[in-house]
């Protein structure tokens, strides 16, 4: 009679589980799995940006952050729609660090292409034993369920929260929907180079001089970017400096200046660059990105709505303080870290920081004013009623080649990041510009 510890065949079963750990071992959880959860969970629960929770990261394989963030990344662009493929399968809310896992495997099934048993497995192993039944039953169905009824769901509407729905089609109406479907994709990495620096190998050039490289391209190992060269800035956030067109020898501010890519533009022109900055970490970074660029400017800190050197500029930069809500497809924790109140807030801001702009501008002398916002209480609202001495200087179709039709009947610029969908998009920016009265 065979002992019944061993197989029908004479042989021990195998004591380990199919991922390879041992019954009563905790096994080894993936760093990469680790890290999304510790963003996600900084972002959904803490309300903390995810830049500042990757930098808060313990010391990593910068493959493992990059893959954390993508997969991060993943989860908050599609949230509204994971959440709701996952639901037949819960009976109930489970606690949010098992929602969180969740979440990372149906992500890495659905829109990362993972393999089913590294993106289930992974994930069993990073939550409390009690519910890794749960996890696996519920990934096992995603797997095999959830391609179908994603694509049954309206994607578009469920990733967005409802209050910026309404407030984006209120102010574009059906354009809404192109708005959200350009946020559900990771964004290409955009470069401003220094003149005279040749393009990297791979990217294009766009319309109104930005250099384009796909998403996911690692700006890091570039030689331009080694070289100082070259630095990160969305095709719509270079504009604003182009649009003031800073000559060499002038008298220029740049205020609320940090983390500097604006400021590096000016300076490039041979300009008298001062970088205004209030924060004094984001001076930090400011004065390391010019450093490694080789730029020259003076950084002060210093209030935008107080500041004065005892002089007047040819020309100012105001990059506002805003929600941000036009740079949700390069971070897509934005909508869960803003909320409807922060709107009047920051648009509250924004008009002082205008009005002592003004005072700092010498006769004739020229302002743009811009936010990275779709809203346009932080736009629009603020253009319309400029400070008492500042005259309207229209943007021409000229100044912005491929952009004619995001110029307003006023003048403006309004880019949204459903534009130029061929070339991958851009971020949501307003722009005004305005001279002194002589």
């Amino acid at each position: 009679m065979k002992s019944p510890s061993h197989s029908p065949q004479g042989r021990r079963p195998d004591p380990r589980r199919a991922d390879g750990a041992r019954p009563g071992k905790p096994p080894a959880r993936n760093p990469t799995r680790v890290a999304a959860l510790a963003l996600l969970t900084a972002v959904l629960e803490r309300h903390r940006p995810m830049e500042e929770a990757l930098d808060a990261l313990p010391p990593s394989d910068p493959r493992d952050r990059a893959a954390a963030h993508r997969i991060a990344a993943a989860v908050l662009r599609r949230l509204g729609s994971l959440d709701a493929v996952l639901e037949p399968f819960l009976r109930r809310e489970p606690p949010p660090e098992v929602r969180q896992v969740l979440r990372i495997g149906a992500a890495e099934l659905l829109l990362l292409a993972t393999p089913p048993h590294a993106a289930v497995a992974s994930c069993v192993d990073l939550v409390p034993r009690p519910f890794a039944g749960l996890v696996n039953a519920v990934l096992r169905k995603v797997g095999a369920e959830g391609a179908a009824a994603l694509e049954d769901l309206d994607g578009e509407r469920l990733d967005t929260p409802g209050w910026l729905w309404t407030a984006w089609h209120k102010a574009y109406g059906p354009g809404v929907r192109a708005i959200a479907r350009a946020h559900r994709l990771p964004a290409p990495l955009d470069l401003s180079l220094k003149a005279g620096t040749a393009l990297p190998e791979g990217a294009v050039l766009l319309p109104t001089g930005t250099v384009r490289l796909p998403a996911g391209t690692r700006i890091t190992e570039l030689p331009a970017f080694i070289e100082g060269a070259a630095w990160a800035q969305d095709a719509a956030a270079a504009l604003p400096a182009r649009l003031l067109a800073a000559r060499a020898g002038e008298r220029v501010a740049d205020l609320c200046a940090a983390p500097g890519g604006k400021t590096a533009q000016l300076a490039a022109t041979g300009a008298e660059v001062v970088a205004v900055e209030r924060d004094p970490t984001r001076i930090l970074r400011l004065r390391e990105n010019l450093a490694r660029l080789g730029l020259d400017a003076r950084v002060v800190q210093g209030d935008a709505t107080e500041w004065d050197p005892g002089h007047r500029f040819d020309a100012i930069l105001l990059d506002a303080p805003c929600s941000a809500t036009g740079t949700i497809r390069r971070h897509p924790d934005v909508p869960y870290l803003k909320r409807p109140t922060d709107i009047p807030t920051l648009a509250g801001l924004q008009g002082p920081m205008l009005a002592h702009a003004a005072k700092l501008l010498a006769p004739g002398g020229r302002l743009v004013f811009a936010t990275c916002s779709l809203q346009p209480e932080e736009g629009e609202a603020q253009a319309a009623n400029p400070p008492a001495g500042l005259l309207p200087d229209p943007i021409r179709a000229e100044e912005v080649p491929g952009l004619e039709g995001a110029i307003t009947p006023e003048g403006w610029l309004r880019t949204r990041p459903d534009l130029w969908e061929e070339h991958g998009g851009m971020d949501g920016f307003f722009m005004a510009r305005f001279r002194a009265a002589e």
